[in-house]
């Protein structure tokens, strides 16, 4: 009886399921780019290449079944239509990555001639970056040079704008590896952006020739002039730390923004008004919407005798789309002017736009040009809020607080108040994770300061950037920009303050990628579906959170180039081997670890290596001239600086780390695992994890390694000058 209502019970959970699944068939195409992007995230997730056409195989097999089973059974083909959307963001990442495909530099190059075509300016703090195409570089042949590199210069150098010819003496190397495993990967990233190499220059640069004035080449450089003109207007014409937001508001350059404001506003959750996204874009296309209207309402024979209302939607997708080409297409800017053009093409057809559509529409369109887009924090952040915003009002639509008309002022006011608040606290949350994920730290009062904040931007700021757009032509544009740089201070301050107060920024541990999956694809089920089943991503949504109870940061992180060690401590944190140099990889593995500083360096101790055996069972570190050794309960690993102490620590160390190159020498060592220098600079740094496993007999103490390279696998965008082969993953030690 038990089993018979077993299956009556599944029998009806089955049916409730396919019930829902049909009465949301408006629904399905929403999930379109969801399924897509569960394969390029699963291409990217493979330690190898797949062969592109076996994926392409699969799609158009199942697109047939599918196509077969219309008429049939609908769910049926749709569940098929499901996995040939998968098997298609694999074809379609593969093809991405073989079209972008171009040479990389495999070793440093020091002091090399270097010419190439200026294709973008950045401004920095102290400097200029500065990104040339067309090269040739001294000791390369033509297919062995890459197509981009990217070069930081320094502050004093002679005018040159883009599509200009520099000559140039530099240091490039390849693009860096990921600092940790599992941290960010700027090679990757680089692959599909064509950046072969990234270095600095000696001196002043020489200009070896001008842009071109004619062809279709010299209009993309004159959109890059004008992009650099109006930021570089833009910062002389106010203070630096204003100028330098308000030229990223106004054309997308945050290079010149000071460390101290960037982490004012990552603290106080102001970051993403930097970020040219759906804010700034609405705002741009919205004010020339109601401006063009407003002027053309005026005038009585149009506005009786011609649709001035279409006139107007079609000035705003221009003033979008111009906007976003200043503010240098980035993927929120992408994806805020694909849904803005086509709510304003909604407008012309006298249609009304739907909304999550418009969001599915951009997503699509987005991936299948840009598959690599959906591993970028960019894209996972926009979307993710903007979904979340337009699930939320859309069940806030119909009640009483939208329904309502305003009689004054003051409850327009309290209502955009209230709308600004819910959407931050909305944002706000789809984000979080987001966040926490990619940068390790969560803005506690950014409802706070997005209060004050946004309703600056959007009546104040960016009313008055549009005035200083169309009177910069006319040398005007400070009459605009002054005003401007009011509301930019203000909101400075606010960040400023919003930052310092205590408890403002909460920090969390880098976590496992598997649960920021899980919650993504609950939170989407939530949003997308409409009816009651959606509520089943709740529980979805609280078995991936739950890998943030699990995280746990390495007991001992090593470089590649052993020169940057941390071990954990007692009390969780960490001691570093040193405190000045590497300076980027060490704030990459604080913040992983959630923590905001070093507990101290290698250089304080005094005690000996002698000592190490006296307190098994409890966390020491004890350093000499020869190296360190490090105890960890009953694991202890060896850091050897000199090839005196390689004799002695393969005698009594479980791990033994050769922390400098000491050639061919061979090691009768028997300690359990060896990491010698070839290692790290082959394989990337490397990440140890000890634990306690419990056996019938016993507990075994075990050491997992990571490294970088055996996380990353064997990719096109990985070098081939990586080692192929990897530790092992898993060394037992101590029954």
């Amino acid at each position: 009886m038990i089993e018979i209502g077993r299956e009556i019970l599944n029998f009806k959970v089955f049916n409730w399921l396919y019930r829902s699944l049909i009465a949301d068939r408006e629904r399905w195409p929403l999930w379109m780019p969801v399924l897509l992007g569960c394969g390029i995230g699963l291409y990217f997730a493979l330690p190898f290449e797949p062969e592109l056409w076996m994926s392409w195989t699969v799609f158009a097999g199942l697109a047939s079944v599918a196509w077969g089973l219309r008429a049939r059974s609908g769910g049926a083909s749709m569940a098929v239509w499901a996995f040939a959307f998968v098997a298609l963001g694999v074809g379609l990442s593969g093809v991405r990555t073989w079209t972008v495909a171009a040479p990389v530099l495999h070793k440093e190059l020091t002091a090399v001639m270097v010419e190439g075509q200026v294709m973008r300016i950045e401004a920095r703090p102290k400097g200029l970056r500065v990104t040339l195409n067309n090269l040739k570089i001294q000791r390369l042949r033509p297919d062995q040079t890459p197509k981009k590199i990217r070069v930081t210069l320094s502050s004093k150098q002679p005018q040159f704008g883009p599509g200009d010819w520099l000559r140039l003496r530099a240091s490039l190397s390849p693009p860096p590896r990921p600092a940790a495993p599992g941290a960010f990967d700027f090679q990757r990233q680089s692959y599909f952006r064509g950046l072969g190499g990234v270095g600095f220059s000696y001196g002043r640069v020489d200009v070896a020739g001008l842009a071109p004035t004619t062809g279709i080449e010299s209009l993309g450089f004159a959109l890059e002039r004008l992009r650099s003109t109006i930021s570089q207007r833009v910062r002389e014409s106010l203070s630096a730390d204003t100028g330098a937001v308000a030229s990223a508001l106004m054309t997308g350059d945050r290079g010149a923004i000071s460390e101290s404001v960037l982490e004012d506003m990552r603290s106080s959750g102001l970051a993403h008004l930097l970020a040219i996204s759906g804010l700034h874009v609405g705002l741009i296309s919205g004010i020339v919407f109601f401006m063009i209207r407003a002027i053309l309402a005026l005038i009585g024979p149009l506005a009786l005798n011609y649709p001035i209302k279409k006139w107007a939607a079609l000035a705003a997708i221009s003033g979008a789309g111009a906007y976003a080409l200043l503010a240098g297409a980035t993927v929120p800017t992408q994806r805020a002017f694909l849904m803005i053009a086509l709510v304003f093409v909604a407008v012309l057809f006298d249609r009304r736009a739907l909304s999550m559509r418009s969001v599915a529409w951009a997503a699509l369109v987005i991936l299948v040009l840009a598959p690599e887009s959906l591993t970028g924090a960019s894209f996972q952040l926009s979307f993710a809020a903007v979904v979340a915003l337009i699930a939320v009002y859309e069940g806030l639509r119909g009640t009483r607080f939208f329904r309502a008309k305003s009689d004054g002022v003051g409850r327009a006011a309290l209502r955009y108040l209230g709308s600004v608040a819910i959407t931050t606290l909305v944002a706000g949350l789809a984000t979080a994770l987001f966040a926490a994920f990619h940068f390790n730290r969560v803005a506690d009062f950014s409802l706070l300061a997005n209060l004050v904040a946004v309703p600056i931007t959007a009546l104040w700021i960016m009313p008055w950037a549009v005035v200083a757009y169309a009177l910069m032509p006319f040398g005007l544009d400070s009459l605009g920009l002054t005003p401007m740089g009011w509301g930019v201070d203000v909101v400075l301050q606010t960040a400023h303050w919003v930052a310092h107060l205590p408890g403002a920024v909460s920090t969390v541990p880098a976590f496992s990628l598997w649960g920021l999956v899980v919650v993504s694809l609950s939170g989407l089920w939530l949003a997308i579906w409409s009816g009651r089943w959606r509520f089943l991503g709740v529980p979805m949504a609280a078995l991936g959170l739950s890998s943030l109870l699990w995280s746990t940061s390495p007991d001992v992180l090593i470089d590649s180039t052993g020169q940057l060690v941390a071990t954990k401590t007692d009390t969780g944190g960490y001691t570093l081997s040193t405190l000045r140099a590497k300076k980027f990889e060490r704030n990459v593995w604080l913040r992983r670890a959630g923590l905001f500083e070093a507990e101290g360096d290698w250089k304080a101790l005094k005690s000996s290596r002698q000592n190490r055996g006296q307190n098994q069972g409890t966390v020491s570190l004890a350093c000499d001239a020869l190296g360190c050794i490090y105890v960890n309960g009953h694991q202890s690993v060896a850091f050897a600086k000199l090839p005196e102490a390689l004799s002695e620590d393969c005698e009594q160390a479980e791990v033994l780390v050769s922390l400098n190159d000491f050639g061919r020498e061979s090691l009768n060592c028997k300690a359990k695992l060896v990491i010698r220098f070839e290692d790290l600079k082959r394989n990337g740094a490397h990440a140890l994890y000890f634990t306690n496993t419990k056996t019938q007999t016993g507990s075994t103490q075990t050491i997992r390694v990571e490294t970088v390279r055996e996380l990353r696998g064997d990719r096109p965008w990985v070098l081939k000058r990586e080692i192929k082969r990897g530790l092992k993953s898993e060394v037992k030690t101590r029954p």
